[in-house]
């Protein structure tokens, strides 16, 4: 099998799938507008990317892509709908970074705190400023918002009660009692508003992935609720914060920000760039490197293996765009001898009869005599066709169910 790396994985990592004879082409400068060509001079039965944007055009360039493996949580850069429409996995990598993502949170926040950048630039060019950089307020006691409990808002939450931060986030209905508990052992407290949490909060931390429901949810009514010279830290998505709305707030309220990511951050991974937010005398920020740790991309990458080694013997883990509910309205179950053959036979009744089978799931009892399918349909089938595909000798049983409107 061929799989192509468009982004840097490090190379000792990828080494078990070399050792089982799958050829691993590593182009880490692939762009969205270059991997198109890439794909269809290579035609790779995998695709891994990091930052690397996943267009359309670069979905329908390859005959034989099958799969689509984000090396990390997010998947916004992967046209998902394009994917799907192909029939390619999207998979990725969750909380293998959230360390990483956490520890930079933090360190935005002392460094907005401490005064670390603006005093670094003053040594740098000959000022002594003890003075200045003497007026800290300190974060022991501070209450820390965050905005997105997954697995890099905990890994804070523990980070953040280390340094003495009393931590809040949104209640939320739904959760179970182990997602109780693990709340209540993070330290935790819950408010049952937005305007209650941002009231409350001297830090809001957010880690939310970028949605249509999160696109531009830090906006001026967001941050007219926070506290004024309150601080935002954003390591999620630049789209997440309104950027002209962010420094309209640091203008009036004195709010600080410490940015990871940017509304307009460039796609590559190196270029000129600046903007209103990035020279903004209350912006501490970084360059869009939350995830980059050496530990976080041993453990991204090692995560990356597994999920190709799966698909390899016919699993699919961390998939993203596959259908969450079962579809079709009725159930067809087949207890059958496991024999060549025998399935094609009944999909051929099925497409004689017009039915369209949407999901299907086949099942070898222990021994490998007998299995079971179970074949979900657009819609129930007659009686008659029942009876053709019970009438086979392969076939031990069939049942139908339909499901409830």
């Amino acid at each position: 099998m061929k799989i192509l790396c468009a982004d840097a994985l490090a190379d000792d990592l990828l080494a078990p799938l070399r050792t089982a004879g799958h050829e691993v082409i590593v182009e880490s400068d692939l762009s969205a507008d270059t991997l198109p060509e890439r794909l269809s001079a290579l035609d790779p039965e995998v695709l891994v990317i990091r930052s690397t944007k996943v267009t359309a055009a670069a979905i329908e360039a390859s005959s034989s892509l099958g799969l689509i493996v984000r090396a990390g949580a997010g998947t916004d850069n992967v046209d998902k709908d394009a994917a799907s429409a192909r029939g390619i996995y999207v998979s990725n990598v969750p909380g293998k970074n959230a360390i990483a993502v956490a520890e930079l949170a933090m360190g935005l926040l002392l460094a907005i705190d401490r005064h670390i950048a603006a005093g670094m630039a003053d040594l740098a060019n000959g000022q002594w400023n003890k003075g200045t950089y003497s007026k800290a307020d300190g974060v022991y006691g501070k209450t820390l918002a965050i905005i997105g409990l997954g697995e890099i808002g905990f890994a804070l939450a523990e980070r953040a009660n280390a340094f003495g931060l009393n931590v809040i986030a949104l209640r939320k209905a739904g959760r179970t009692d182990t997602a109780l508990s693990r709340l209540r052992s993070a330290g935790i407290s819950l408010v049952d508003t937005m305007d209650e949490l941002l009231a409350q909060a001297d830090v809001v931390s957010l880690h939310v992935p970028k949605s249509p429901q999160t696109s531009g949810m830090v906006d001026a009514a967001f941050l007219s609720n926070m506290k004024d010279g309150a601080i935002l830290i954003n390591t999620a998505r630049g789209e997440v914060v309104d950027g002209d709305a962010l420094i309209a707030a640091m203008e009036s309220k004195g709010i600080r920000a410490g940015l990871d990511v940017w509304p307009d951050e460039p796609s590559g991974k190196s270029s000129e760039w600046t903007s209103p937010l990035s020279t903004h005398p209350n912006v501490v920020g970084s360059h869009h490197i939350g995830a980059s740790t050496q530990q976080a991309q041993n453990a991204v990458a090692q995560g990356t293996v597994a999920v190709i080694e799966a698909y390899l013997t016919g699993k699919i883990s961390n998939c993203v765009n596959m259908a969450s509910e079962p579809a079709g309205c009725a159930v067809l179950t087949v207890r059958h001898l496991d024999k060549v053959g025998v399935l094609a036979k009944v999909f051929a009744t099925l497409r004689t009869a017009g039915l369209n089978v949407q999901q299907m799931e086949n099942q070898l009892f222990t021994g490998s005599v007998a299995a079971v399918a179970s074949i979900n349909l657009e819609s129930a089938p007659a009686a008659d066709v029942l009876e053709v595909i019970a009438a086979d000798d392969d076939i031990l049983a069939v049942s139908v169910a339909t499901k409830a409107a």
